[in-house]
């Protein structure tokens, strides 16, 4: 059974009971080519600790390691092109985020046709003529459609779902069969928190796990399968964080904190790859009984950029990045890994220490 590690349990606060949830959740899938456990960072997102902008360091530290591996499996060598592709990867899973809040938009602009197709009926039934309106008249979704963010990334980046109205059709045919629309479409309150709390509770029920969708999304980019479930959560929270008083002006959430967290994934992807030959000599002296190319690849990426990390940013705790990195390998390799990395790590920093090379 797959253990769920200490940071992860503080990310998001979890209960005996949702630590249980969590675990179900988790599922093995091929990525890179090889067999890792997808990482996910799950629909959680009512704690305090979750952070309030898009791509945070958890997610960089992610991507570099998938950059990384690719960088030396490909083997171009090319870091500046490298680089590039990081930047872009990143960039996609915001582009995801915005997609995914369009979705909503587009599910109501599907219904608003079909009620209009029905009027203009030959024969138009009473119910054709007196529709019940609570659906498109959302107040959440019509805050969301005049979103002055997500208009400029719909004008910019000249996404829209026109071209996926199959899957909106067979999306909406699925919601409006449900007990969740039913009720709501019967339901007397019709506050904006109510609107509000239909669409969290119809973005976790058919939109975060949707096999459908994750064929829509994957030919549209290949990164985004990869990306969809921990965008997901960045989704729900930008749900809950909507307030009707803020109108058109409603934030999202930011691709990037500030500036200085695109300058902790730059300058981390490059440390990791520029100094390779000592990290690797650092942990080819700390693995006991091991020769370096029998160790798992993906443990020693994992190290190479754990080593960048902890001996390029001196404010960053030590036992932050192990923890960081710990977890990490348990979820991309092997089930051993996390102890392996654990305890190589370790003898690695002590050594530091000792020669006097690291002094935080």
């Amino acid at each position: 059974m797959f253990k769920i590690g200490p940071k992860l349990k503080l990310f998001f606060k979890l209960s005996k009971e949702n630590e249980k949830r969590m675990k179900c959740y988790i599922k093995k899938y091929h990525l890179f080519g090889q067999t890792h456990l997808k990482t996910l960072l799950l629909p959680f997102v009512n704690n305090k600790y979750f952070k309030r902008f898009m791509i945070n360091r958890v997610l960089i530290r992610l991507k570099i390691i998938q950059i990384v591996y690719s960088y030396y499996q490909n083997g171009s060598k090319n870091l500046d092109s490298a680089e590039k592709e990081l930047f872009f990867s990143l960039s996609k899973a915001y582009d995801l985020y915005n997609y995914l809040l369009m979705l909503m938009v587009a599910l109501t602009e599907y219904a608003r046709k079909r009620i209009e197709t029905a009027k203009a009926k030959l024969k138009p039934t009473s119910e054709d003529l007196h529709p019940n309106m609570r659906f498109v008249e959302n107040k959440f979704v019509a805050q969301l459609e005049v979103n002055t963010q997500l208009l400029e990334f719909t004008t910019n980046q000249k996404r829209n779902w026109n071209n996926d109205q199959d899957f909106i059709k067979e999306l909406f045919e699925k919601i409006a069969a449900s007990d969740l629309y039913k009720e709501y479409m019967e339901s007397t309150d019709t506050s904006y928190a109510a609107d509000r709390e239909f669409w969290r509770k119809i973005y976790k029920s058919f939109i975060f796990t949707n096999e459908s969708l994750d064929e829509v999304l994957e030919e549209q980019s290949l990164y985004w399968n990869d990306d969809k479930e921990i965008v997901d959560t960045f989704v729900l929270k930008t749900i809950k964080k909507f307030d009707e008083k803020l109108g058109a002006d409603q934030p999202l959430l930011p691709e990037f904190k500030d500036e200085e967290d695109q300058e902790f994934a730059r300058r981390l992807f490059r440390r990791t790859l520029l100094n390779a030959d000592y990290y690797r000599h650092l942990i080819s002296e700390n693995i006991k009984n091991w020769e370096l190319d029998r160790v798992a690849f993906m443990d020693v990426i994992i190290m190479q950029t754990a080593l960048a990390e902890i001996l390029s940013f001196p404010n960053i705790p030590i036992n932050v990045s192990l923890n960081e990195y710990v977890e990490i390998a348990k979820l991309y390799s092997t089930m051993k890994s996390g102890s392996f990395i654990n305890g190589t790590l370790d003898g690695i920093v002590n050594q530091l220490k000792r020669e006097g090379k690291l002094t935080k």
